[in-house]
């Protein structure tokens, strides 16, 4: 499904995970650390919601790291 970068206010890292998606929206995971322990919610989020806020900047994919074979 992806992971995503949240925008956030200073230090604090926010990450969402898509867990299940809908015909009308996603349901998602969202972990953000605060001061050393994960707060984690499950929530949804329609995709029109969604789509705004790939577009605005405020959630960006994160690229998964390519591994190389020999």
């Amino acid at each position: 499904m992806g992971t995503y970068t949240l925008k956030s206010i200073g230090k604090s890292a926010a990450y969402m995970t898509i867990v299940r998606e809908m015909d009308d929206g996603y349901v998602i995971r969202i972990v953000r650390d605060k001061d050393g322990y994960d707060d984690i919610t499950t929530d949804y989020i329609s995709k029109a919601l969604f789509d705004s806020c790939i577009r605005t900047g405020y959630i960006k994919k994160v690229q998964e790291a390519e591994t190389a074979t020999a």
